[in-house]
């Protein structure tokens, strides 16, 4: 039966130098590191992602419905493409009692057009929409919806 050497054994008799070893563990850990950080960045320095920013101001003492609302709906936004990073309400401050709070991650603006309008077309999704209506501040007969969208720095962690 043939066996094989290993590294070890084929290296000065058996004995690697500790400045080898060392070397090895070196570029290793430089190779793993900083290669995934210049991919990324690489893949994010042409990248047209968009961070869409929503805050939906409900009548007074509608905001727990909202929440609700929102809870089962995000099924189906999931469903349709919309990819909510998370949903907030605030809890301490009583102005923004009825405030509810969500961020979405789009690959660009294109894509975050496509994959409302797939969310707005969704007959499953109409009668969430018809719901809030009915939960949504509307003076001057618009709805009292803020909606930023957002670009991330160079230097965020999350792009």
């Amino acid at each position: 039966m043939k066996t094989s050497k290993s590294a070890a054994q084929v290296t000065n008799g058996g004995k690697l130098h500790g400045w080898m070893v060392c070397g090895i563990a070196m570029v290793s850990f430089a190779a793993g590191s900083l290669l995934p950080v210049r991919l990324t960045r690489l893949a994010g320095a042409d990248s047209h992602r968009v961070f869409e920013l929503l805050i939906y101001h409900a009548t007074p003492g509608k905001g727990p419905a909202l929440e609700s609302l929102f809870r089962d709906a995000s099924k189906i936004m999931a469903k349709d493409g919309v990819n909510v990073v998370g949903y907030w309400v605030p809890n301490e401050d009583p102005a923004w009692s009825d405030t509810f709070i969500y961020l979405l991650a789009h690959a660009s603006r294109d894509e975050a057009k496509k994959n409302w309008q797939a969310l707005h077309s969704d007959a499953e999704f109409q009668p969430y929409i018809e719901s809030a209506k009915r939960l949504i501040q509307k003076p001057d007969e618009k709805y009292r919806v803020d909606e930023v969208y957002m670009r991330p720095t160079d230097f965020s962690a999350m792009r």
